[in-house]
């Protein structure tokens, strides 16, 4: 493993178990203060004493173990190579990294962690020398990568859509590699201004471009056609088809529950901690409470309020058709309550339960398949049978 690697995953390790020694003293300091609290102005004297007996016994062990892991991990990258194996080159490593910066991946790019992930087109070399006229630009979404279209289901190898469609329509498909834990309206616009460099340096004349989105990746694409668009780019005028594969556009009830359960415990002082570790998590988990796509939907607010959809409705490209497919776990009653698991049909289809906001897909720009998962749609022969049924009206 390179060098700045390993000093990097010794970085992360200190935060964390800093973060468990601040933990339990917010814990320690909350359960007390109720007693301290009843006992009124006369142990005022014994308050003083003990929060600062607290901090600084505290802070001493949060230094120590954040020194400590910092300090390991540079005796050990000290007998590294910096030119040895990335930390993701594995499928393990990548799967770690993604899983990483999904749950914490804007504390680690605003602290300039060389784990942070990059927004970049995999292969991007090998695509141009095989460019073709049509381009399938694919999405990954939450803790995934652009491996995920080809290795899943796990246990049976399958060719990703963007091999099939390359074989049986002559796309050539690039596969985006992105920071899942930053904001979607972030990611949107640094996928415009990327797909702009693309477009740009292509070496054919381009006649037509599908975004493809799985999950959050299906926000992504749709802010980055609003960005595109609103920033006069050029790309956007070759977009002709977007397809959002099981995306929450108006949002996922498992952030939801987090966002309740993360203001519940903030009520308390005894359970206050748990909910500040709670509410640690990426701010692009966040933005699958509602489905944010543009900096609108969340600038100027507290992204840990409680249940507040403050989305604004993205327009679509005007010369581009949007689809979307979600799916369900099984026919009837139950089906529709568990969706896919993580995403209900409602909001995967934009439709919502007739109130409130609806994104406007065409009547015949849509699908729901039973009998599978939210992960299924990422490379399922169904799904690919009505995407190139689609491509080719």
């Amino acid at each position: 493993m390179r060098r700045t690697d390993i000093e990097a995953i010794g970085d992360v390790a200190g935060e964390a178990l800093a973060a468990g020694g601040g933990l339990i003293k917010d814990m320690h300091e909350g359960i007390a203060s109720r007693p301290l609290g009843i006992l009124g102005p006369a142990a005022a004297p014994v308050r003083v004493i003990h929060r600062g007996v607290s901090h600084a016994v505290y802070s001493g062990v949060r230094g120590g173990l954040r020194g400590a892991a910092r300090g390991g991990a540079r005796l050990v990258a000290r007998g590294a190579r910096e030119d040895g194996p990335a930390a993701g080159a594995s499928t393990a490593g990548s799967l770690a990294l993604a899983t990483l910066n999904g749950l914490y991946g804007h504390h680690l790019t605003d602290r300039g962690n060389a784990l942070a992930t990059r927004m970049e087109i995999r292969d991007l070399e090998a695509a141009r020398a095989s460019a073709t006229p049509r381009i399938a630009v694919f999405a990954h979404g939450l803790f995934e990568t652009g491996e995920s279209w080809r290795h899943f289901p796990l246990w049976e190898r399958r060719p990703a859509y963007g091999e099939r469609l390359r074989d049986d329509l002559g796309f050539t498909p690039l596969h985006v590699r992105y920071n899942t834990g930053l904001r979607i309206s972030r990611n949107g616009r640094d996928l415009g201004r990327l797909l702009d460099e693309v477009v740009a340096e292509w070496p054919t004349p381009l006649e037509e471009i599908v975004l493809v989105g799985h999950s959050m990746g299906g926000l992504v694409v749709r802010s980055a056609c609003h960005y595109g668009e609103r920033d006069g780019r050029r790309w956007p005028d070759h977009v002709r088809h977007v397809f959002c594969l099981g995306s929450p556009h108006l949002g996922a009830d498992s952030e939801k529950g987090l966002n309740a359960v993360g203001w519940a415990f903030r009520r308390l002082p005894e359970t206050r901690a748990l909910g500040s570790l709670l509410n640690a998590r990426s701010v692009g988990i966040k933005d699958l409470r509602y489905g944010n796509c543009v900096d609108e939907d969340w600038c100027d607010c507290d992204p840990d309020e409680f249940l507040s959809d403050r989305c604004t409705e993205v327009p679509f490209l005007p010369a581009a058709n949007y689809y979307f497919i979600g799916a369900c776990v099984s026919e009837g009653p139950v089906g529709t309550y568990l969706g896919d698991l993580l995403v209900r049909m409602p909001s995967a289809s934009g439709r919502g339960n007739g109130k409130g906001r609806r994104i406007p897909f065409e009547v015949d720009n849509g699908l729901e398949l039973n009998g599978l998962t939210h992960f299924d749609l990422l490379n399922h022969p169904a799904v690919y049978e009505q995407l190139r049924r689609w491509l080719s009206r």
